[in-house]
């Protein structure tokens, strides 16, 4: 069990929009024999789409709205890769999967340096101490300079960075890159047809007459220069420091040309962590304990569309899963056969019988389910992961054809329960008004296309001006009696989705103002 735990590595791809981290989760895939063809760009053209894309608005849009899981085995890893969504709209989903991993590759666009979404997935990281992994992208386009990018890093994330290789110039210029750890030059070439040749290791340093005669006289000053700043000037290579989030180890190369991607993988695996404990009631859990446990951190529903399935993501934290194994739900107390559990890859699946801690399972037919749920052998254990976010964002939805309540009714439950958007109610005389929260509105959209879609219901959506929800008691107890509030103009009463109640208010003055003139009502999250 321990050597089983050893060779996991579980880690997510993060990035900025449109930097390529979707592409680059491709090419892994390819190097670990789990794909034969990657759905690039071009292959999309022939109504080709990618793996980890699998839901049909994502196609249609271009981008990743929902977390994929992705396994697959390499040189002697077993790899656990959690694409992530990259639109910030999507980020609460980012921030839950990032609970489920050990490590984490940082993807950035070489020529825009670090973006803000970036920047917010890295902060996400440094609170919970991840290792980040930097792969800077699209080298075979113009770049910022290599050491104004290092320098970036440094600056902007607060964390030293380490280059494991330098890039031998950019754009129409690019020649490939210098390994520095192995004093090899590995050259990116055109061939015709357009393909690219797989890169060739020249040992020698940069020194080598191989080096030098392949770049330009102004290529090769400049990697020259880069190579003495950052080996006098910068700081030295400590596995201990990536581990303890202090360095991150910077990568160069083009996913989308499969350049650099392999010593990504490799560097990735040799200094990356194994599966690490995790807190449960102020105590560690260790891996390596013999005690079966995880918790869920996602929830999806209608993966197959020919089935009406609910599939509760579960990160194995302790000890070995054994398919129809009794697991108690801690929060509950109630016990539970995994009998149905599945590996996931894209809209793939396959049986699984036994797993390990760093591994993550799907399991079906549970819808007892919900995200951030202990699952343990006992119920000695619960873990308190998964971090919850406000929502920014509310909408009404209706209902437009009420022959289609129940399906309407259906869908909107369940999509919240993966977590999607949250739901709150507005009691109106005898009617209650459905209000959807979100970090941002591009969720309405995704909220109403998989109703549409998934469970035939159309729906209307009604944008609101209130931007922030507060739960409220009196005295230490829940209802309040809203004749007694005195509530200004724009704010109103709601209950969310326990039947607790909340405060709608629009700005922060009309939350002051509900303060100042309501004494002993409480004001909580």
């Amino acid at each position: 069990m321990l050597s089983e735990a050893g060779r996991r590595r579980t880690f997510a791809i993060v990035s900025h929009p449109d930097a390529g981290k979707t592409t680059l989760t491709e090419k892994l895939l390819l190097y670990g024999g789990a794909l034969h063809l990657a759905g690039t760009v071009t292959a999309r053209k022939k109504e080709r789409a990618t793996v980890s894309d699998w839901m049909e608005l994502e196609r249609k849009r271009g981008i990743s709205v929902s977390s994929t899981v992705l396994n697959f085995d390499y040189g002697g890893y077993r790899v656990n890769l959690l694409d992530t969504p990259g639109h910030k709209d999507f980020s609460e989903d980012t921030y839950r999967v990032l609970t489920a991993v050990d490590s984490v590759i940082m993807v950035i666009d070489g020529g825009k340096g670090i973006e803000g979404q970036t920047r917010k997935l890295f902060e996400v990281c440094r609170r919970r101490n991840t290792p980040v992994f930097t792969f800077v992208n699209k080298m075979d386009r113009p770049a910022l300079d290599t050491l104004a990018l290092l320098d970036e890093i440094e600056r902007v994330l607060n964390i030293r960075a380490y280059p494991m290789n330098l890039p031998m110039g950019s754009g129409v210029d690019f020649r490939g890159i210098f390994d520095r750890r192995a004093a090899a030059a590995c050259f990116y070439e055109r061939v015709p047809g357009g393909a690219y040749r797989a890169p060739e290791a020249v040992s020698g340093g940069i020194g080598d007459p191989v080096v030098r005669d392949a770049l330009t006289p102004s290529v090769y000053a400049a990697l020259c220069e880069e190579a003495l700043m950052v080996e006098h000037a910068g700081s030295s290579f400590s596995p201990e420091d990536v581990l303890a989030g202090l360095t991150t180890p910077v990568f160069f190369g083009s996913a989308a040309n499969n350049f650099g991607v392999q010593l990504l993988l490799d560097g990735f695996l040799e200094f990356s962590p194994p599966p690490q404990p995790r807190m449960s009631r102020g105590a560690a859990v260790n891996p390596e304990s013999e005690l079966f446990s995880g918790f869920v951190f996602k929830i999806q529903a209608n993966m197959d569309p020919k089935h009406r399935d609910r599939m509760a993501f579960v990160r194995i934290v302790s000890g070995r899963f054994e398919r129809g194994m009794t697991a108690v739900n801690t929060r509950t107390g109630k016990s539970m056969r995994l009998a149905n559990s599945s590996a996931i890859f894209g809209r793939e699946r396959t049986t699984v019988d036994e797993a390990f801690a760093g591994d993550v399972i799907g399991v079906l037919g549970l819808d007892a389910l919900r995200i951030g749920d202990t699952l343990c052998g006992d119920s000695s254990v619960m873990y308190d992961e998964i971090p919850v976010f406000p929502p920014e964002c509310f909408a009404i939805i209706h209902n437009p054809s009420p022959a289609n309540y129940k399906r309407f009714r259906e869908g909107l439950t369940q999509l919240a329960l993966e977590g999607l958007v949250k739901l709150y109610e507005i009691p109106a005389g005898h009617q209650r008004i459905s209000l959807l929260g979100a970090v941002g509105p591009l969720q309405f959209d995704l909220v109403q296309y998989r109703l549409e879609s998934e469970y035939n219901a159309a729906s209307r959506i009604e944008n609101t001006d209130w931007t922030m929800v507060k739960g409220i008691k009196m005295n230490g107890v829940d209802a309040v009696d809203e004749k007694s509030l005195h509530i200004p103009t724009g704010a109103r009463l709601a209950l969310d989705s326990d039947g607790r109640q909340v405060m709608l208010f629009p700005t922060e003055w009309h939350l002051r103002f509900f303060e100042e003139h309501n004494e002993g009502v409480a004001i909580g999250e």
